[in-house]
């Protein structure tokens, strides 16, 4: 597991490489891509062995017989979150943009409101408008260099119009892990609006030394008649490009609304996700994971040792995930300055913080999982682009 190899992206059809210039006005051919959330490693080698054993046969037909693969989930799940998980409650979608747009479909209706807690992964917000349903924004505030849930606040800004909640645990884009008691407290205020609960734990598996996420339905085990879980490897192990995710329905009327909006739109999973994500979730994946948040969480205390030293710059310390979320506001520099600085000058593709949602004007994202050869480069530039302030 070579962490610091460099492999070329660029021209192979990767969003985070070749789409760079079209949205961000830097060049892949001498830009960093810090922005789109997937790695720029090879997943373990586990994976890449079970993908060769499918082109060794030969045949790509329909795939049938998935006992192996939620056998997997369910190895997963127990031994790397201590959740115990009932194989016949795993729906496969493709993927968690997905799971969410099938959630909205199954338990809300035109016109409903669905609470985000903002800012947050902005896909949300994209499915919940285009389904026809209102977004609803309760924006988190910062405490003492935390992002934290103001619920009486929340509380008194329900209607009575709203029908779910979408949680992301742990945070994107703050990269926090959210306490057993502020999950019950998610789960509690989901309660007393009477909102379904849906818990969005795709970078469960990416939390930094020092922190431990809780799974919904440990912190929460009295949630489970209005909770669902999404869950998947993609983040995990590089393998985004696979669109599997696991939508996981302990309660049995939630899990009949949901089979039947699936059911009607004809999904079910396609070979090559299924084989990797059987293949990850072992011994041998969990080894490169360990591995892998090591690495991560070295990258992170450049990029955010670096950054520091810009005055005007403060970073929301990063738990989880690789997505580290730095705020520009006390440079004095609007938004537009800032993305120029960063994309022209210093030639770094990173995301802009207003597309998750209220709170995040003044935010970029960086994402550091790449090789750390990059990661010093990109500090260097980000230096000499705000070198005014210096």
């Amino acid at each position: 597991m070579n962490f610091d190899e460099i492999i070329d992206r660029r021209g192979t059809h990767s969003a985070k490489w070749d789409m760079m210039q079209d949205l961000f006005g830097v060049s892949p051919e001498d830009g960093i891509s810090m922005w789109v959330a997937d790695m720029d490693f090879r997943p373990p080698q586990v994976v890449q062995d079970a993908l060769q054993k499918m082109l060794d046969i030969g045949v790509y037909g329909y795939f049938g017989g998935d006992a192996d693969y939620k056998h997997a989930i369910q190895w997963w799940m127990k031994t790397r979150h201590g959740w115990d998980i009932d194989p016949a409650h795993v729906f496969t979608t493709h993927g968690l943009v997905n799971g969410t747009g099938l959630c909205v479909q199954a338990f809300t209706d035109p016109g409903d409101g669905v609470v985000l807690f903002t800012p947050v992964y902005h896909a949300f917000a994209r499915v919940i408008r285009e389904s026809g349903r209102e977004v609803v924004e309760c924006p988190l505030v910062e405490r003492d260099g935390r992002m934290v849930m103001d619920v009486a606040a929340y509380d008194a800004q329900m209607t009575g119009a709203e029908k779910m909640l979408i949680l992301c645990s742990p945070h994107n884009p703050g990269g926090q892990v959210w306490s057993p008691e502020e999950l019950r407290a998610v789960a509690d205020f989901a309660r007393r609006h009477d909102l379904v609960l849906v818990s969005d734990e795709i970078h469960h598996d990416l939390v930094l030394p020092g922190h431990r996420h809780t799974v919904m339905p440990l912190a929460a085990p009295d949630s489970a008649d209005r909770l669902v879980m999404m869950t998947a490897a993609t983040k995990t192990f590089n393998i985004a490009g696979s669109h599997v995710g696991n939508v996981i329905i302990a309660d049995p009327v939630l899990r009949g609304k949901f089979a039947k909006v699936m059911n009607g739109l004809g999904i079910s999973p396609n070979s090559f996700g299924i084989e990797m994500v059987t293949a990850a979730y072992s011994p041998e994946g969990a080894a490169w994971v360990d591995a892998l948040v090591g690495y991560l969480d070295e990258n992170r205390r450049i990029l955010e040792a670096g950054v520091a030293d810009i005055p005007g710059v403060r970073i929301i310390p990063l738990q989880a995930t690789y997505l580290v979320w730095v705020d520009f506001a006390n440079t004095g520099m609007d938004a537009k300055e800032i993305a120029r600085r960063v994309e022209q000058d210093a030639r770094i593709a990173a995301n802009h913080g207003d597309s998750f949602g209220k709170g995040g004007e003044t935010f970029l994202r960086f994402n550091v999982a790449t090789p750390r050869a990059r990661i010093v480069e990109a500090v260097d530039r980000l230096h000499a682009a705000f070198r005014d302030l210096q």
